[in-house]
C-alpha cells in the first residue's frame, strides 16, 4: 500500500472519449490504490457483446493480479437496461466496495451514466408513450435530434443522442415535462448525493492521435471476430431492430449483414461515425465541467500524472 490516503475520496472516476485507454489507467490505479472497477459503459452490461463494446477483459490483470470489475455482463441483450437501473446497481456495488475498505473506481465513456452518478439525478418516471414511439420509430436519427432540439433547445448537448432509441426517450421525457430537458440538472439533482467526495480524471489525446487510434482499433476488431459476434447475436434471437439500438458498431454491421452496405462501405461509414461520436463525447464532458464537475485531464492517460493529482487531494 502506498502512502496515499486514497480513502479521503469515496469515488475515483476515469472518463474520456473512446479509444483513449481508460481501462488501462483504471487497472493501474486500482492495483496501486487497492481499488475495484465499476464499468460506466451502457453496452458492456450486455452478455455476448464483447468485441463491439471493447470489453477487453484481459486488461483487468496486472503483474499477475486480477483486478475485480463490476457491471459487465449482467443482462442479456434482449433485456432493457437504462440509466436508472445503472444508478441503483452502482449504489449497491460501490457501497459493497467501500465496506471492504477499498476504493470504487468508476470507469467508462458513457457520459450520462457518469453524470447521473456524480450528480445523483432523481430520474424522471415518465411512462413509455407507445403511440409516440410508433410515430417516431421510422424517423432518421438526425430528424429525431432536430425534433428534440425544437421541443427543448440545448437538450442534445446534455443527453445521449447516439441512438434513435435514446433520442426517442429524450423526446418522450421532454414532451411529458413540457420544459427544457437541458435544465434538468438544476431540478432533479439530489443535493444530498450519496457520493460526497469524488475525484474525476479525464483521459485525452490530441485529436489526430485519437483518430488514428480509433481507425486502427476498428480494423483490428473487424478482422478479429466483430462481424461474427453480431451474426451470433442474431442467431441467438437478437433482432436487427434491437441491434440498431445498440449503437454504431452493431448498427452498421447489421446493415452490412442485411446487404444494405458492402463490407468496405460499412467499414468506412462506421469509422467516420465513431470519429463523430468521439467528438460528441468530448462535448458532453465539457458540458459536465460547465455543470460544476471538476475534471482533471490527464494527457495520454499517464499513470504518474494521475497518481500525482490524486495524492494532492
Amino acid at each position: 500500500m502506498s502512502q496515499l490516503s486514497h480513502l479521503a475520496y469515496d469515488l475515483l472516476t476515469i472518463l474520456g472519449p473512446t479509444a483513449t485507454g481508460k481501462t488501462q489507467l483504471a487497472v493501474q490505479l486500482a492495483h496501486k490504490l487497492n481499488g475495484e472497477i465499476i464499468s460506466a459503459d451502457s453496452r458492456q452490461v450486455y452478455r455476448g457483446m464483447d468485441i463491439g463494446t471493447g470489453k477487453d477483459l484481459g486488461e483487468y490483470k496486472l503483474n499477475g493480479k486480477s483486478i475485480p470489475y463490476h457491471l459487465i455482463d449482467i443482462v442479456d441483450p434482449v433485456e432493457e437496461y437504462n440509466v436508472a437501473q445503472f444508478q441503483k446497481d452502482f449504489q449497491k456495488v460501490s457501497m459493497d466496495i467501500r465496506k471492504l475498505k477499498k476504493l470504487p473506481i468508476l470507469c467508462g465513456g458513457t457520459g450520462f451514466y457518469v453524470k447521473a452518478v456524480l450528480l445523483d439525478f432523481q430520474l424522471s418516471k415518465t411512462e413509455p408513450n407507445k403511440q409516440l414511439r410508433q410515430k417516431l420509430e421510422n424517423w432518421k436519427l438526425e430528424d429525431l435530434i432536430n425534433e428534440l432540439e425544437t421541443i427543448s433547445p440545448g437538450a442534445s448537448a446534455n443527453t445521449p443522442v447516439d441512438t434513435k432509441r435514446r433520442v426517442i426517450r429524450a423526446i418522450e421525457v421532454a414532451k411529458n415535462r413540457r420544459q427544457k430537458i437541458g435544465d434538468r440538472d438544476n431540478e432533479i439533482q439530489n443535493p444530498k448525493s450519496k457520493i460526497q467526495n469524488p475525484i474525476v480524471l479525464g483521459v485525452n489525446y490530441p485529436r489526430e492521435v485519437i483518430r488514428k487510434r480509433i481507425t486502427a482499433r476498428l480494423h483490428e476488431r473487424l478482422n478479429n471476430g466483430m462481424i461474427e459476434e453480431v451474426e451470433l447475436l442474431l442467431k441467438n434471437g437478437v433482432t436487427h431492430e434491437r441491434l440498431d439500438s445498440f449503437g454504431l458498431e452493431y448498427r452498421f454491421i447489421s446493415h452490412y449483414l442485411q446487404g444494405q452496405l458492402s463490407r468496405d462501405e460499412m467499414a468506412e461509414k462506421l469509422n467516420t461515425a465513431i470519429h463523430q461520436f468521439a467528438k460528441k463525447q468530448m462535448t458532453f464532458f465539457r458540458n459536465m465541467e460547465k455543470n460544476g464537475i471538476k475534471i482533471h485531464w490527464i494527457p495520454e492517460g499517464d499513470f504518474e500524472t494521475a497518481l500525482g493529482i490524486i495524492s494532492k487531494g
